[in-house]
């Protein structure tokens, strides 16, 4: 049996989720975990639907099941993501993952775990920290002084800096990254849920 399947909405959180979990596992706090990041075929809609029908099969494989998806773009926007995680959890528990499930719905997107202080963030974003501050004072910040549009304050860096989007970035940026000072809400559920599960 392995230790962990993680669900995830599209190839950047595979990216991210998989590059933290095999290569920064001691500095998420955990042992070294045998884990397979699988990507639902219909995203943020078909993860909230689905999880729970997707993840049965594979109940007896593993020993703990983690579902993670984009607030922004499930279909569920007008509901607080706490309600949603509840919810799928629920389904989850009630098709065998009892006690071995939790699910994290970001806010709003995967893309709020990229702004941090790092100075690794603007390298891998192919751009100077000022210039880079220059166009993140573009966009209104969040009470944790990140971009409320995340998503698209990265995509208007990679553009000035005329890098494509990719999942590789997601990967580079998960395995640069400092994790100590994190203090996306999200990324610390995540954190505490892998701790708590793999000490």
């Amino acid at each position: 049996m392995k230790d962990l399947v993680v669900l995830v909405a599209d190839s950047n959180m595979k990216a991210a989720v998989q590059t933290l979990i095999e290569k920064r596992y001691k500095s998420l706090g955990i042992c070294q975990v045998q884990a397979d990041v699988l990507v639902h075929p219909r995203r943020d809609p078909g993860i909230f639907h689905e999880a729970h029908i997707f993840l049965q099969p594979l109940r007896n494989e593993y020993r703990y099941a983690l579902v993670m998806f984009d607030h922004e773009g499930c279909g569920q926007e007008n509901r607080p993501a706490r309600q949603l995680e509840q919810e799928v959890k629920e389904r989850l528990e009630q098709a065998d993952w009892q006690g071995r499930c939790e699910v994290i719905v970001l806010e709003p997107e995967l893309e709020a775990w990229v702004w941090s202080s790092s100075p690794h963030v603007p390298k891998v974003l192919g751009l100077t920290p000022q210039k880079m501050q220059q166009i993140l004072q573009r966009f209104p910040q969040n009470r944790l002084g990140k971009p409320q549009r995340p998503k698209e304050a990265m995509e208007e860096c990679l553009k000035e800096a005329k890098i494509p989007r990719s999942s590789s970035i997601y990967a580079e940026l998960a395995e640069t990254v400092g994790l100590q000072n994190c203090v996306d809400p999200n990324f610390v559920k995540f954190r505490q849920t892998l701790q708590k599960w793999f000490p």
